[in-house]
């Protein structure tokens, strides 16, 4: 599947204001960290719909899950702790930068990797 331009570009929009962000290809989209955490993705899945993945922690997983518009991140056949999703039609910019903000908390209590 296809990287989706148009997904990462809104990451990157509202990731711009932040030092220590890289990207990498990884798990079928664009992965974005921060000091080599990773914080969030963006793909558009064989369904045809674009999603975000966040990576709000495991002590924020539980009350991001009460959000709707969200669902636990589940890859290939194993749950991924501490990550939920959203589909693009259900995060417009309030929301982008509501999770990014958790994503953003989570990565900068971690040690940076090289």
């Amino acid at each position: 599947m296809p990287v989706d331009e148009a997904l990462n570009a809104r990451m990157r929009d509202a990731l711009a204001a932040h030092a220590g962000i890289s990207e990498k290809q990884m798990m079928g989209g664009q992965c974005f960290f921060l000091n080599g955490n990773m914080l969030c993705g963006a793909r558009r899945h064989n369904d045809g719909v674009g999603r975000f993945m966040f990576r709000v922690g495991k002590a924020h997983e539980a009350g991001a899950l009460r959000d709707p518009t969200a669902e636990a991140v589940v890859h290939g056949t194993r749950k991924l702790g501490g990550f939920v999703r959203s589909n693009e039609g259900d995060c417009d910019d309030a929301a982008l930068l509501r999770w990014l903000a958790l994503c953003l908390e989570h990565a900068a209590a971690l040690p940076a990797k090289d």
